[in-house]
This record gives C-alpha cells, structure tokens and sequence, in this order.
C-alpha cells in the first residue's frame, strides 16, 4: 500500500488540469496519500515524500473513484484511455478511466500521453464495445475521428462519479494536483477519493 502513496502524474484526470496549469504559469505539485486530518477547507494527506497540507478552492470538484472490469465499459462513455500503439494501428490500453457526464467533451482528443512517451492518450466517446479474444475492443470517436483501442484483462479500468466533501474524512485514499502559493502553501481544484480500497493515480 505505501508503494501506491506516491507523488506521481495523476494521468486520468491531467488532461482537466491543463487550463489552470496554464492560467498560473505554474507546475503544480502531483500528490497521491492518505487524509491524516480535515480542518475547514484544509486537507492534511500524508505521502511516502512526508505531511503536505493541501486547501480547497470554493468551488473544487470531489470525483469518487473505482476500479472496475473491463466489461463494466459500455457505449456512450466518455473516457480517457492511456494506451500503446500496435502494428496494425490499432492501440492496446494500459489503463482506461471512465468521467461523468458533468465532463463530457474536456479535453477531447488523441495525441501523446505525459506519462509514457512512447504512448498515447485517446479523450473521446465509446462508440463500440465488443469482446474479441485479446479482451474489450473499443472505438473510441473524438472531434477530429477515432480510434480502435483493445483493452486486454490487465488494463487498470476505473469510473469517476460526481461527489462531495464527505468522502474527505481521515483515513480515506485521495490524489491530486495543486499548486503552490505564495506563502508556501498548495491549493487544489479537484481531488480524487477512492472507493473499495482503490488507491487513485
């Protein structure tokens, strides 16, 4: 478990973080880790670096997240799918993400992936979903056309749903982006928990 609580690149929501990346000119701070405390709009979340304290903006977003199967991927789902390219084109899935419908079209794309440089990131709508003998066949379509993605049984495959400060309470698995202030300080606009003991990215 303490492997998981790492600072690592939050890749299945990276994408939602761009605008404000890009806004404040600054890298933000990727964390990963448990909740130690809650104090108001403040989150103390222990990670294997140490005790980071981390402030919600008035209007943060809270996503649960939860791994699922692959089966559970259905037509109509808008999802971010990390992937390496195959011979005959098509993408073979490391890890697929599922968003709600309150995300639908952000960030809409294919290009590179941050967190592989030999793959792909594929933001789109599932327009087909079908088993085939190497697992979920997927063809994902996004503003400027689509992609054929296999998502083989070893794909890490997790939904986001909408929810609220609740889930933030000691002891719960959370990951994040926030960026520094001034005063040393970090703030964040979205935080992931997750659910069933999944740690999130």
């Amino acid at each position: 478990m303490q492997a998981k609580m790492t600072v690592r690149v939050l890749t299945g929501f990276a994408f939602l973080f761009a605008a404000l990346c890009a806004s404040a000119q600054q890298q933000p701070a990727r964390l990963a880790g448990t909740i130690e405390g809650v104090d108001g709009a403040t989150l103390t979340i222990k990670t294997a670096q140490g005790t980071t304290k981390v402030k919600l903006t008035d209007n943060a977003r809270i996503l649960g997240a939860e791994k699922i199967g692959m089966a559970d991927i259905k037509k109509g789902d808008f999802v971010g799918v990390g992937a390496m390219p195959q011979a005959d084109g098509s993408q073979r899935a490391v890890q697929v993400s599922i968003f709600p419908e309150s995300q639908r079209g952000q960030g809409e794309r294919h290009g590179p992936w941050s967190s592989n440089p030999n793959g792909t990131m594929t933001n789109g709508t599932v327009d087909t979903a079908v088993v085939s003998v190497d697992g979920q066949v997927l063809t994902v379509k996004y503003k400027d056309g689509e992609k054929k993605i296999i998502v083989p049984p070893e794909a890490s495959v997790v939904r986001y749903t909408d929810s609220d400060r609740s889930e933030l309470k000691p002891g719960a698995l959370v990951a994040l982006s926030s960026l520094p202030q001034p005063d040393g300080s970090f703030e964040t606009l979205r935080v992931n928990v997750g659910r069933g003991g999944y740690a999130p990215q």
